[in-house]
Order: C-alpha cells, then structure tokens, then sequence
C-alpha cells in the first residue's frame, strides 16, 4: 500500500514538475520539412512527432507545420542547400541524395557495409560525430539525429539462388555504391526513378531493382518481380537537421525539450527499421507472419553464408576502394578511426 503511495506521489509530482516546465516555455510555431510523405518514417513516426509529440511534450507551447519534401515540390538533393540558406528551418533528407556534393556522405552507407539493423545504427551512431561537424562548418547546419529506412535489398523478375546470379542482369540501383556493387558482382546498373520501375520490371528493361522491403511491397513491386534476396546491400539513412541560425534564435528550454525528444524518435525509428524490414520479407512473400490485407507470392531467398562472404569481398576489394578514392584523406582518415573500428575494414587513400 505505502509503496503505491509512493509511486502516486511520484507521478503527480513528475506531473506538476512537467506542467510548471511546459508553463515556462514561451509560444512557438516552427515550420519542418519532412521526408517522403507516402512513406511508414514520415507517416508513423516524423509526422506525429511534430504535430502531437513535441506539442504534448510542451503543454502545447511548442506546435508545428510539416509536410513532406515531395508535398512542397522539393527535389530530395535540394533540401539541405535550402536549409543552409535558411529557407527550410527543420527538415529530413536520404544522406544519399548528397553524395555528388561530397562523397563524405555515402561513407556510412557503402554497399555491403552493415548486413543487419544493429551494425547499420552502429556505424552510424560512430561517424554521426563527423557529420555535426561537417555540417556545421560547410552549411551552418545542426544534425539533431540520425535514423534509417528498412534494408535495402534485391526485386528480382528472375530467378535469383544466390548473390552472384546478379551477374549478366540489368539493376536499377538509386545511389553510386549501389552501381558500384551491382557492376562488381558482372551486373549492370540501370538508374531511374522509383515511380517507374514498376513497368520497367513488367517489360524487362531492368531485371531486378534495389530498394526498402517494405516500400517495395507499399509500392506492389511482388506483382511484378519473382525473387525476393533476404540480404541488406545498404540502408539509407536519413538526415534530420535544422539551420543553425534558426536553432540559435529559439529559447534554450526549447531546444532542450525538442534535443530530448529527438532522442526517442530516433530511437523508434531503428527499432521500426529492424521490424518494418521483416514485415517487408513476410508480405512480399505471403508468410503467415504478415498483417496486411494483401499478401505476395514472391520467392524469399536467404542468404547463405558464401552469399555474405561474397557481400564483404566486393565491399573491400570494389566499393570501399572506389569511395575512398573520391573522399579527402580527412574523410578516410575520420572512416576509419569511426566506422573503420566498428565494421574491422581500413580504408586506403
């Protein structure tokens, strides 16, 4: 009984204390840009956060508006450029979309890299130290976390038994380390946009096609392709960030707040990442297992284990070699001193 005092005692407390904490905070409306909108990130996780989360979290202080990036006509590589001119305040971008502006940002996100979830947060929680000072100083930019899409991996609309039977077939791949790693293993890399694979894969232009589990299933890719590969080839992470100028004007007790809850989103969002994965492996394929209305038929492939042997072959003698080639020595130095210590790889310049 005393016990259950206590604990009652505690939570009014606790209550009180965050009542006269949200009472403290002054007004604020913020404007964000978030992710794909037609995506489970934006849709379950970046979207409430902004619009019940932080305004729960404040006592209703703290509100947002947030659309999508694709909502407001904005290309995904332009998102950051914005930021860093202070048009955009708070916004989420695929770290992929900048890797022509500056190789530093594939460096957590090579092809073969992190074949599961818990080595792909690993080597992201490492170089993130990186990025906020990279971001920092080139764009004026503040990184607030760092989170990720369901693995990324092989549609095929052939039969696929291993890894290696991607020799001779024709790839959409969205990102340089993808063609690098589809070119290595005798596979050619075709690059289009995500909204036509579909027809490209039903007229054989691409035999198979790299993307999230999940999107592909949201994107009905199981009526068009056979072969589903069990095995992450990347993960792209996103990037969520805010103008730093921007951040600066906000009271401190706002950025305190919104730093703290940070955390916790970006804590959903890999655990998601990890379950959204296998939800993609079940429902492409109809396992039991899936809880959507429309099941696949697709063949699951699971990798065995020459299949992620030949994973991390291609990533040392192929792709790592290529990307540190195209990075400053800074970059490979900074790699393998984080990510390096992480995945045992050293990269050479």
């Amino acid at each position: 009984m005393q016990r259950r005092l206590l604990s009652i005692v505690l939570a009014a407390t606790a209550a009180l204390a965050g009542h006269a904490f949200a009472q403290d905070l002054p007004t604020v409306k913020l404007k964000v840009v978030g992710g794909l909108s037609n995506l489970s990130l934006y849709n379950d996780y970046e979207k409430p956060f902004w619009t019940q989360k932080i305004p729960q979290a404040s006592g209703g202080k703290i509100t947002a508006d947030i659309k999508g990036f694709n909502e407001m006509g904005i290309k995904g590589p332009e998102l950051l450029r914005l930021m860093s001119q202070g048009v955009i305040e708070f916004g989420t971008s695929t770290l992929a979309y900048f890797a022509s502006d500056n190789p530093i940002n594939e460096a957590i996100d090579l092809a073969g890299l992190a074949p599961d979830v818990k080595t792909a947060r690993a080597v992201t929680e490492a170089f993130q130290p990186v990025y906020d000072k990279f971001y920092s100083q080139s764009s004026g930019i503040k990184v607030l976390g760092m989170s990720t899409y369901p693995a990324q991996v092989l549609f095929c609309n052939a039969e696929m038994k291993n890894l290696g039977d991607l020799k001779g077939k024709k790839v959409r791949t969205s990102s340089r380390t993808q063609a690098e790693f589809v070119e290595a293993l005798g596979g050619s890399s075709v690059t289009m946009p995500f909204g036509e694979v579909v027809p490209a894969m039903q007229n054989k232009v691409v035999d198979c096609a790299i993307t999230g589990s999940l999107s592909g299933y949201s994107a009905k890719w199981y009526e068009v392709s056979t072969h589903l590969v069990a095995l992450p080839i990347n993960w792209n992470q996103q990037i969520h960030a805010v103008n730093q100028k921007a951040w600066n004007k906000l009271d401190p007790k706002v950025r305190n707040l919104i730093t703290v809850q940070y955390k916790t989103l970006v804590d959903d969002i890999w655990t998601a990442a990890a379950a959204q994965t296998q939800e993609g492996y079940d429902c492409n394929t109809g396992a039991a297992a899936c809880k959507q209305p429309v099941k696949g038929k697709m063949v699951l492939v699971q990798p065995s284990e020459a299949d992620r042997v030949l994973l991390k072959k291609v990533l040392q003698e192929s792709v790592l070699p290529k990307w540190a080639a195209r990075c400053s020595a800074g970059c490979v130095t900074d790699f393998n001193a984080t990510v390096g210590k992480v995945v045992g790889l050293t990269a050479k310049k």
